[in-house]
């Protein structure tokens, strides 16, 4: 960001909670809507001289998704026992003839930390493989995530989705 810049104001429906990273960025877990849909978030958020604001690392949840993230999480032990990466689970987001995207949860560990690792996997004709649209919680966070995405998916389900269609004439 330069000098006399101002950041975009960061302004969901609903922020549930955030964690500061070692590097200074956050995790953010908040409700959204886009087109009057609303939405869970988990994305990364990053302060820097140049940039103040949200990252691609991040990974939109609604759903049958996101009940199922929060059941994988829950089902964790209080201490990582994992000792190479493990998938946990995986969701469809989206499929249609061109593309299949899903959410995938894994145990990983970089640079001796354990964490969990939210991305997505494509599957389309031009790539298979992992989108840069994911996030990693940190282990010993786990718990708090869970009261986060638990909050997120109560809020969420308290909103009116769109009615699609509309009148049409005959």
């Amino acid at each position: 960001m330069t000098e006399g810049q101002t950041p975009a104001a960061f302004n969901p429906l609903k922020d549930v909670g955030r964690l500061t990273m070692p590097d200074g960025s956050e995790i953010r877990f908040y409700a959204d809507e886009f087109k009057g849909y609303p939405f869970g978030s988990i994305r990364t958020f990053v302060k820097r001289d140049t940039y103040e604001g949200p990252t691609k690392a991040g990974v939109t949840l609604k759903g049958a998704v996101l009940d199922g993230v929060i059941e994988a999480l829950e089902k964790l032990p209080k201490e990582p026992t994992a000792t190479e990466d493990v998938e946990l689970a995986r969701f469809e987001k989206k499929k249609n003839a061109d593309e299949a995207i899903e959410l995938v949860a894994r145990i990983t560990i970089y640079r001796d930390t354990t964490g969990v690792d939210l991305r997505e996997w494509v599957v389309s004709e031009s790539y298979t493989g992992w989108s840069k649209k994911g996030v990693r919680l940190p282990y010993a966070d786990i718990p708090k995530c869970v009261g986060y995405l638990k909050e997120m998916r109560t809020f969420l389900a308290g909103r009116p989705s769109p009615k699609k269609g509309g009148a049409r004439a005959s």
